[in-house]
């Protein structure tokens, strides 16, 4: 397995990451600890979370997979190994309607919501510190989960950056977070997030995590040259584009996937040009004899602003494939015929 820098950190993580939302959903806690078994006996140091999982979010299921993490971080095997493990998890932002999470929603990262969801995930987690603690998604109105559009009349009540940085700052102190992430971010964000740390002498970012496949690449142009010049890593996710680019949904229908037993889940990849975008792609697998899943991730972790790509199975099967595609090498030809693709169906996932 192979390890990379996050940002402008001395934290080396591996090129692929274990994600977890399924679990507690649509993985028992015995199928959780089998994949997090088998990942980091191949190598994976790097396991991502957040408070809200598993997915879709609700009440009744809200943390169980932070305590799954933990129940397994707990076993005496896996604690003795824990300095060598990075657990990352995500507190929510603003406007999700999530009020059953904390009754002060509104403004979800107040001081006082911070620091509850920090404890509240250290508790699940069964740990003393949380590695990589990130916001799931912005506090202020922004475009996200499939909107392209900014919308000025959507403006809300929102917690500065200045005031989040500074609960962070608090908690870094306190040794119960060692490093800050963003998810779902914008350039402007990464930006502001960087310049306010600058200026007030505040713990800065180091990640964003956002959505990078073959049919949504709008990370490319902006977000990358702002996280280059201010030394972010993009942790990806969705490399498989919620499985559409496992080919199964090429191949015919199929049944019992997040996608259909979630249909308002993943909105994004219900848009025009999707379908044949994904057609092509599968035809380039096809001829060099490649699976499109490992195609697709291998293509991911290719990119130079990627640190590592956050893998997600509810079988023992795509995990193995999944994790198999890190020894995949794309060469020239390839990539070269994926980017004619690309310009093609241009991001028609975003």
């Amino acid at each position: 397995m192979e390890y990379k820098r996050l940002g402008s950190s001395e934290l080396l993580v591996s090129k692929i990451c274990l994600g977890t939302m399924t679990y507690g959903q649509q993985n028992t806690i015995a199928e959780a600890h089998e994949q997090l078994d088998y990942a980091i006996a191949q190598g994976i140091n790097f396991i991502d979370t957040a408070e809200m999982y598993p997915v879709p979010p609700k009440a009744e299921t809200q943390g169980k997979t932070e305590k799954y993490i933990g129940e397994w971080l707990a076993q005496p095997s896996i604690k003795q190994q824990r300095d060598k493990l990075i657990i990352a998890t995500k507190i929510i932002g603003t406007g999700r309607n999530y009020r059953w999470l904390r009754d002060d929603e509104i403004a979800a990262l107040s001081r006082k919501n911070i620091l509850q969801a920090v404890d509240d995930s250290l508790k699940r987690l069964q740990t003393d510190y949380i590695d990589l603690y990130q916001i799931h998604w912005p506090d202020r109105n922004v475009p996200m989960f499939g909107q392209v559009a900014f919308e000025p009349q959507q403006e809300r009540e929102m917690v500065s950056i200045a005031e989040q940085l500074e609960t962070f700052a608090e908690l870094i102190q306190a040794g119960k977070i060692r490093y800050l992430g963003v998810s779902n971010e914008t350039a402007w964000g990464i930006c502001e997030f960087s310049r306010t740390a600058k200026q007030l002498g505040l713990p800065k970012i180091l990640s964003i995590q956002n959505a990078y496949n073959l049919i949504n690449r709008t990370f490319d142009s902006h977000l990358a040259e702002a996280c280059y010049r201010e030394q972010i890593s993009l942790l990806a996710y969705s490399p498989l584009a919620f499985g559409h680019l496992s080919g199964k949904y090429v191949q015919g229908s199929v049944t019992d996937t997040r996608i259909t037993l979630f249909p308002a889940f993943g909105q994004r990849y219900n848009k025009v040009n999707v379908k044949s975008a994904t057609a092509e792609y599968a035809a380039i697998a096809q001829k060099h004899d490649l699976p499109l899943a490992q195609l697709a991730s291998a293509f991911v972790q290719s990119r130079w602003f990627v640190a590592s790509t956050i893998i997600g199975a509810t079988t023992m099967e795509q995990l193995k494939e999944n994790i198999d595609s890190a020894s995949i090498q794309l060469n020239a030809e390839i990539l070269a015929e994926i980017d004619t693709v690309h310009a093609h169906y241009f991001n028609p996932a975003p």
